[in-house]
């Protein structure tokens, strides 16, 4: 019983050095810090740094952490539903920062916070997933919708479907966004084509299609910025 009192007097002695540094230079903290102070505020008395480190060693880095799914966490020796649920929470709050960022200001002016949140949110995803973001007169973004997963090609994606919901919105203009799981951003025809059948679509409308981002892990590739549309 005394050991098991010291060792619980030394894990909160270190967690309230760790809380300290956090307050003071929060740059500071090494990635497996952060996610050990993030466990102990669930496992008040375990002590969560081998934790930490074998999260981080398992999925990588700190983005395919964040990134990993609950079920894949739940797996983890050590993590019970409310650690898992605070490493969620964390990821969704940082998700929602990003996002307000990108939407603060007109797009084609804010293209870096675009590009961060886009990172952020689907960079490490295991399935495809395209989306589409609708911008009005002003360039500001008035929806960002998911609207196919898997492959993405023509039966994926139904250029009709994505044309009717600019229409719906009142969009003036319109980004494509996927992300590709493999790490590579390189795109493929059936991107290409995909791309250009929208852009032609919507063309008589009226609606802008500025560009058709594809994300992944080791980096953005912009197919405007390559000739592409």
């Amino acid at each position: 019983m005394v050991d098991e009192e010291i060792a619980a007097s030394d894990v909160q002695g270190h967690r309230k050095r760790l809380r300290e540094r956090l307050l003071l230079d929060p740059d500071g903290l090494h990635d497996y810090e952060l996610i050990e102070y993030l466990l102990g505020l669930t496992l008040r008395r375990v002590d969560t740094k081998p934790i930490a480190k074998d999260l981080l060693r398992r999925f990588g880095s700190l983005n395919a952490l964040m990134d990993a799914d609950a079920m894949a966490l739940t797996r983890v020796e050590g993590l019970g539903e409310v650690s898992v649920a605070a490493l969620r929470i964390a990821r969704a709050t940082a998700i929602r920062l990003l996002r307000e960022r990108a939407t603060a200001a007109p797009i084609l002016s804010n293209w870096q916070a675009l590009a961060d949140y886009l990172h952020a949110d689907m960079a490490h995803d295991t399935i495809e997933r395209f989306r589409v973001l609708h911008l009005n007169t002003r360039n500001m973004i008035m929806r960002d919708e998911v609207m196919a997963q898997g492959t993405i090609d023509q039966a994926a994606v139904h250029v009709r479907e994505v044309i009717k919901r600019a229409l719906d919105t009142g969009a003036a203009a319109l980004i494509l966004v996927h992300n590709h799981p493999s790490g590579d951003p390189s795109p493929s025809r059936a991107d290409i084509d995909i791309t250009r059948a929208i852009v032609a679509a919507a063309r008589p409308l009226g609606i802008l299609v500025h560009d058709h981002v594809i994300v992944a892990g080791s980096g953005q590739l912009s197919l405007r910025a390559k000739g592409l549309i």
